[in-house]
């Protein structure tokens, strides 16, 4: 009997129903091996011996590899085919080494690139021993993550109160978020203006012309920067005479782009289906490791961690087949494309990411897969067909008309596009975040010499925009473009810097937060190098060569720890004096905008002499007055407070204070607060003001009066026990949102709002609670009569509540109108009132989610693992999944 290892319980399944009873196959459930998250478990003094614990679930995978191998002839490393795969199979052999479990069984290596038996069984009939250089580059990167993290974190908790942890290639990636933030500050807008004249041909066929030059000079986009200018010119303009000088007709081919490699993956679904790049990987990864189709289960991708954008010759061949039956021969290249890598550090040489057979196209799959798989399968098909189409013929005219007003020449131009042949265009074309709408317009036949009569002359004052904040997918894109970071990275560090509360999604854009504005700064200023695009990136370039076995790493360590510890010791003696100055150097555009009257900004609103600057307290930074203890002017860095917002009773290294209003029954004071912990609201002032904290999600600049005083009215009632007759409460705590029945508290879902909470629900969390189940609606303690499935996935079911029948649908609870039954209620009714009460809770599309969510996440078992790592505490791991980044 052979034993193969491979990390996902998922493509254990997938390829043990490849193999015969000769094989075994086991998880390793990701790494089963990591560092602990305390200081010491790399020592640079000792040549970077690396300590490596394992515990949890590592411990009972090893303890099940080591029963698997007793009854073996040969043990079998099949886990993924990248550097971090290499790492997983690396750490079981050591282990199972320590534990002297292999007794001379041999050891084999293998990798496929898709979860098929066809490439499984040809990986198998070509194994190898475990690649080292591979595995020296992941010792190198988990090195240097640790290293930075757990040395660099406590200089920041030191020098700037407040701030999280800091990461070699998360704070990169906050740079840039934070860069951009900064340009939008210091923007002006600029006004200019367009002038466009409506022409017609003698046939009487219309078309725009704009201007673009006057008396033999060039006008360009921002040159007519005022309305006497326009003015001037659209009163010539009314007057002309309108000739064609020129029309030119040029043919252009646009080509297809490559197929998706892992950064573009994460891009388009960002852009066309608008999923967050860890969830991308997450789909992605169910889509790669197996998904039963027709009572097969079938890797439906390769694998999805990729730099390459090549496909195997078969894969090209059946593509081109594809092409010539769905869409026929004419969109058949003469010749196969071939693309090639353009980033000269791309990882290890792998395929595109691409489905493992392209004839099963996405209408034969739909039905088995969740929506999102669906649509992630789709686009995947869609993008590795279109690469091997033949091009887009298009002919694009441009016509150049001369003006003659008196002795005035002025020159228009007009622009059309026309598609003679749509090529690959009939199925896919790529998105852009910055995508201008392409001139496609087919202008009317014309000629050199050809008159044109004036239909309208318009004038429009237009101002510049500043440019736009980041996506995940243009940051994804703007990190690959500066070589930061690996496929394996991008999902994580865009995760790790949301978790860290450093950035914040606003209408899908990246919007930093002030402790992140705050962290850039003050690396920017005192550990510049770290936090250079070129350092960052030659470093990953380092990383790579030690994978080609080109350079040692423990020597490419050496040297990053020799100039790093030399950084840290300068900042011993740094006074909190120098990283103010500092700081409000780099953010004063953030803190302090130009204020529309033109007024100084520093100046105190409250006293009117003082000078406002950044200050550092115990609990964070905040804007204070420079006439304390006079003037006890404070407000938070990014909200700038109106006139009179002062805070009364706050001195020196208190929080900024937001007035929101006053309570109409006890008339006091409701203000915003920074606190220890996070803002918080309070009523009133006094030795033991009543407070409340956010919910997780609420944001300080939204929250209003009502808001408010909903907060300030928790813990509040708001049903009672169906057996012993007592209230149950909701309320916030120091974990979060509650409810409470007696000494019975169970938490309340990230997905349910607080303030909204209703009878039903709470009585399902709390029963649940009582009986031992998870808190979730839908228990065993509250069972209901399943109705069917909801045509975007999961399903409903019909409950009876404490205050009366109710159907439920993921997270989305519809109480039935009392005219309807329970008993009768049908799916067809009962999938209109949770749509309707999806609608309400802010679109349907939430209650899709959760639904999903609530049927595939598997039940939390005992309290989450405490981390110590820098940084807090990091989201708890999934255990079918590797890490694949480790920044501390």
């Amino acid at each position: 009997m052979k034993l193969l290892v491979v990390e996902s319980p998922a493509k254990a399944k997938t390829i043990n129903k490849y193999l015969g009873s000769d094989y075994e196959v086991v998880a390793s459930f990701g790494h089963i091996r990591d560092l602990p998250a305390k200081d010491g478990s790399v020592e640079p003094e000792n040549d970077f011996a690396m300590k490596w614990e394992i515990e949890g679930r590592g411990a009972k995978q090893v303890s099940e590899i080591v029963r698997a191998l007793k009854g073996a002839d040969k043990l079998i490393l099949a886990t993924d085919p990248d550097r971090e795969g290499e790492a997983i199979s690396w750490h079981v052999l050591e282990a199972l080494n320590q534990k002297k479990a292999l007794k001379g069984i041999p050891v084999e290596r293998v990798t496929f690139n898709a979860v098929t038996k066809d490439a499984v069984q040809k990986a198998l009939a070509e194994p190898r021993a475990i690649d080292q250089a591979l595995v020296d580059a992941y010792l190198a990167r988990r090195a240097l993550d640790y290293l930075v993290g757990f040395t660099l974190s406590p200089v920041l908790w030191r020098k700037l109160p407040g701030a999280r942890s800091a990461g070699r290639v998360q704070s990169v990636a906050l740079r840039i978020v934070c860069e951009r933030e900064r340009e939008i500050e210091a923007f002006r807008a600029r006004e200019y203006w367009s002038l466009v004249a409506t022409l017609a041909t003698e046939s009487g066929q219309t078309f725009d012309a704009r201007l673009v030059g006057a008396d033999g000079k060039k006008i360009t986009r921002l040159d007519i920067g005022n309305a006497e200018e326009a003015k001037a010119f659209k009163e010539a303009l009314e007057s002309a005479l309108f000739t064609v000088t020129e029309v030119e007709a040029k043919p252009v081919k646009r080509h297809p782009q490559p197929p998706f490699q892992t950064s573009t993956l994460q891009q388009e679904a960002s852009r066309k289906l608008g999923l967050a790049p860890a969830r991308t990987m997450q789909l992605a990864q169910r889509l790669y490791e197996g998904v039963d189709i027709g009572g097969e289960t079938v890797g439906l991708i390769t694998y999805m961690r990729t730099d390459g954008v090549d496909m195997d010759g078969s894969a090209i061949a059946a593509a081109r087949s594809v092409i010539g039956k769905e869409f026929g021969e004419r969109y058949v290249p003469n010749a196969p494309r071939k693309y090639m890598v353009r980033a000269k550090n791309a990882q290890e040489a792998h395929e595109a990411i691409r489905p493992t057979d392209l004839g099963r196209l996405p209408a034969m799959v739909a039905r088995q897969l969740e929506p999102e798989q669906a649509k992630l399968y789709e686009l995947i098909w869609k993008r590795t067909i279109a690469s091997q189409m033949e091009s887009a013929e298009m002919e694009r005219t441009t016509v150049d008309i001369a003006a003659k007003v008196g002795a005035r020449n002025l020159d228009l131009r007009a622009s059309g596009q026309v598609v003679l042949f749509d090529g690959f265009l009939t199925l896919y074309q790529e998105s852009r975040d910055d995508e201008e709408d392409e001139d496609s317009r087919k202008l009317p036949a014309m000629k050199a010499g050809d008159k044109l009569e004036k239909r309208a002359i318009a004038a429009d004052q237009h101002f510049t925009e500043p440019p736009p904040r980041y996506s995940e997918a243009s940051l994804v894109k703007r990190m690959e473009e500066l070589g930061i970071g690996r496929p394996s990275t991008y999902a994580a560090t865009l995760s790790t810097l949301r978790d860290r509360e450093y950035v914040r999604i606003e209408k899908k854009r990246l919007v930093p937060e002030d402790k992140g504005m705050l962290v850039t700064a003050f690396l920017e200023s005192f550990f510049k190098r770290y936090v250079e695009f070129d350092f960052t990136a030659n470093l990953e370039e380092n990383l790579d060569r030690v994978s080609n076995a080109e350079i040692d790493w423990k020597a490419l360590l050496r040297d990053f720890w020799q100039e790093f510890q030399a950084s840290i010791g300068e900042t011993k003696d740094l006074r909190v004096g120098d990283v103010l100055e500092a700081l409000n150097g780099i953010l004063g555009d953030y803190i302090f905008p130009k204020k529309a009257d033109g007024t100084d900004p520093r100046i105190c609103p409250t006293c009117g002499n003082g000078q406002l600057s950044l200050k550092l307290g115990k609990f964070g930074a905040f804007v204070g007055c420079s006439n304390y203890p006079e003037c006890r002017y404070t407000r938070p860095l990014s909200v700038p407070a109106a006139e009179g917002e002062a805070s009364a009773e706050g001195g020196q290294g208190t929080p900024g204070v937001r007035i929101l209003g006053t309570d109409p029954v006890t008339s006091l004071e409701v203000t915003m607060r920074d606190g220890r912990f996070g803002p918080y609201i309070q009523l009133g002032e006094g030795e033991k003001p009543k407070r409340s904290s956010l919910p997780k999600g609420m944001s300080p600049g939204s929250v209003t009066l009502d808001n408010a005083l909903a907060l300030l009215s928790l813990p509040r009632e708001v049903a009672r026990h169906p057996v012993s007759g007592e209230p149950i409460l909701v309320g916030i705590g120091r974990f979060g949102p509650y409810v409470q029945h007696g000494k019975v508290y169970a938490n309340i879902d990230k997905d349910d709002d607080v303030l909204e909470l209703g009878a039903n629900r709470a009585i399902d969390l709390i029963v649940a609670k009582e009986s031992g189940g998870g808190g979730r609606r839908g228990g065993a303690a509250t069972p209901g009569r399943a109705l069917g499935d909801h045509p975007t996935g999961g399903g409903l079911e019909v409950k009876a509540g404490k205050y009366g029948p109710y159907v439920a649908w993921g997270k989305i609870f519809a109480t039935l109108p009392k005219t309807m039954a329970p008993e009768s209620i049908t799916l067809e009714q009962a999938i209109e009132l949770v749509n309707a009460k999806a609608e309400l809770k802010g679109g349907a599309k939430g209650g899709r989610t959760s639904a999903r969510a609530s049927s595939t996440k598997p039940a939390a078992k005992g309290k989450a693992a405490k981390s110590k790592a820098a940084g807090g505490k990091p989201a708890a791991k999934s255990p079918a999944r590797k890490s694949k980044t480790s920044e501390g």
